[in-house]
C-alpha cells in the first residue's frame, strides 16, 4: 500500500508541467499543468500507452499532428508512437492527471518536432 498527496511533489518547470505522484512498479501516475500560453514539447513513447484524464481547463492536443481539443472531463488515450504536443491557448489554467503505463526505468521518451499549428 501506498499513499501520497500532490502537495508533496513538485512540478518539473517549478509552477506547471508534470509532477509524477508514482513511478513503478508496474504504473506511472502523475499530474500535468499548463497555464495559459504554455505549452509542452511534442513527444512520443516506444513502449508506454499514455492517458490524459482532464480535470480542470481546457487545451488543444495535437495527436500525430492532428488538433483534438478537449475540456473538463475528457479522456485522452496515446498508444506507443503517437506524437502528442499540448498547447494552451485558452485564458485559463489546464490540469490533467496522466497514467503511463508500463512503467520502465529506461527513458521512454522521444521529442520531435511541433506541429505547425494554423
Amino acid at each position: 500500500m501506498l499513499k501520497v498527496n500532490e502537495s508533496d511533489f513538485e512540478f518539473r518547470f517549478g509552477d506547471h508541467g508534470p509532477k509524477y505522484l508514482l513511478k513503478g512498479p508496474n504504473v506511472d501516475i502523475g499530474i500535468v499543468v499548463l497555464k495559459p500560453g504554455q505549452d509542452f514539447q511534442n513527444h512520443y513513447h516506444t513502449t508506454c500507452e499514455e492517458v490524459f484524464y482532464i480535470l480542470e481547463g481546457s487545451i488543444d492536443y495535437y495527436i500525430n499532428n492532428q488538433r483534438v481539443s478537449v475540456q473538463q472531463g475528457d479522456l485522452i488515450q496515446c498508444a506507443p508512437g503517437d506524437t502528442h504536443y499540448l498547447i494552451n491557448q485558452s485564458n485559463t489554467n489546464f490540469k490533467a492527471l496522466f497514467i503511463k503505463s508500463p512503467h520502465i526505468k529506461e527513458r521512454d521518451v522521444v521529442e520531435v518536432e511541433n506541429p505547425i499549428i494554423e
